[in-house]
């Protein structure tokens, strides 16, 4: 383990050094918080029919997906990526520590890392400008806090899933070209959950993709009761589960059919 917790202390740090382009993140994540406030605000003005969220709470849906964007498994590591198009992954394969662990770790301080240096500007700007409430008790605060843990852990999952596709499409461009689209609509980034029509949300209420947004956030806003906290963390850490094995598969697979060429 302390192998580990070394892989992720250092790539945490060295994320830490980019915050240059944390701050034209922020930046550029206000701007796009702003175009969707307008967009919802049009929606509920040129609508009388009865919508299941309230357009204060879905406005701090809005600003806690911008807030916590960069947790999303959206993008690649591009240090990873390199490793994999020049061939030297196999010096990977020759480090004493076990190497879906190793790309757990670098995944996992690629997604809070950046997420640190965004979220709590971003919630402050909010908070005092953009009318974002806070959250609806102290119980909900908790299950929030409890429900984003589990996010970031099925976040970093996902995002070695995608990593390891690249030991066969090279590139990756195409994965990563999906994923924003596929993270994005699936998980209430886009659209919060409720405001789907109800076949589209006893879909989505199973896959693993609500746990990175929809179920934290509606935690926040009291609409899911922090009594059911075991219920919905246990959906967040059976799909952990489940993409880690699958994740695990196909890296063996992968590393029996790699071919490095170069010398």
């Amino acid at each position: 383990m302390i192998s580990y917790w070394a892989v992720l202390s250092a790539q945490f740090r060295a994320m830490l050094q980019y915050r240059a382009a944390a701050f034209a993140g922020l930046g550029t994540q206000v701007f796009w918080g702003l175009i969707r406030v307008m967009t919802f605000q049009a929606f509920f003005r040129s609508t009388t029919a009865e919508q299941p969220m309230e357009l204060d709470h879905v406005l701090t849906y809005v600003w806690l997906g911008q807030a916590f964007l960069a947790m999303l498994p959206w993008n690649q590591d591009n240090d990873l990526r390199a490793l994999i198009r020049t061939g030297n992954v196999g010096y990977e394969l020759l480090r004493p520590v076990d190497l879906y662990g190793f790309w757990y770790c670098r995944a996992l301080a690629f997604r809070t890392a950046p997420t640190l240096l965004r979220a709590a500007p971003l919630i402050a700007f909010a908070g005092l400008f953009m009318g974002m409430n806070p959250p609806d008790s102290w119980g909900a605060a908790g299950a929030f806090v409890a429900s984003m843990i589990g996010a970031i852990l099925l976040s970093s999952a996902i995002t070695t899933l995608f990593s390891i596709t690249m030991m066969w499409t090279i590139s990756g461009d195409g994965v990563f070209a999906l994923a924003p689209g596929v993270v994005g609509l699936l998980s209430g980034m886009l659209v919060p959950i409720p405001l789907f029509p109800d076949w589209a949300q006893t879909v989505l209420n199973v896959l693993p993709f609500r746990g990175l947004v929809d179920t934290p956030y509606r935690f926040y806003l009291g609409h899911i009761p922090a009594g059911d906290l075991p219920l919905q963390l246990a959906h967040q850490l059976v799909w952990v589960a489940a993409i880690v094995l699958l994740g695990r598969w196909l890296l063996s697979l992968g590393q029996r059919r790699l071919v490095v060429q170069g010398g």
